[in-house]
């Protein structure tokens, strides 16, 4: 579970590094959770059909968005790459597509400018 919480312990620390897993383990439980909070929406009548959201999950999208992009910029910081290559997002498809390419890559296993790797043991959570 210290996997997925990870990125709310560090809910806006847009410096040092994040492993593959703490990544996709974040992204894991926020689409868990939109799920359970759709289908919750769509049950208690606060989905807006107009707006394609409902409360609750616009809420917790909300909560999550510092830390889901604190996280990304974390991991793109663990492969050697600036923070400012998430605004790739803006570039249609492509983007995506170079950032899913991205999160996917292993660390790199040395320091870097942006810290020592948090594979090697000497980053602790």
């Amino acid at each position: 579970m210290k996997w997925y919480l990870e990125p709310f312990n560090k809910y806006a620390t847009f410096t040092g590094r994040s492993r593959r897993k703490e990544f996709w383990q974040f992204v894991l439980f926020v689409f868990i959770v939109q799920v359970v909070l759709g289908v919750l929406d769509r049950l208690t009548g606060t989905y807006s059909e107009g707006a394609e959201f409902g409360l609750l999950g616009g809420a917790f999208s909300l909560l999550v968005l510092i830390p889901s992009i604190a996280v990304t910029v974390r991991r793109l910081h663990d492969i050697g790459r600036t923070g400012w290559w998430i605004l790739i997002y803006i570039v249609p498809l492509i983007g995506a597509i170079v950032m899913l390419v991205f999160m996917v890559l292993d660390s790199k296993p040395e320091t870097n400018q942006y810290g020592p790797s948090p594979k090697t043991g000497s980053h602790t959570l």
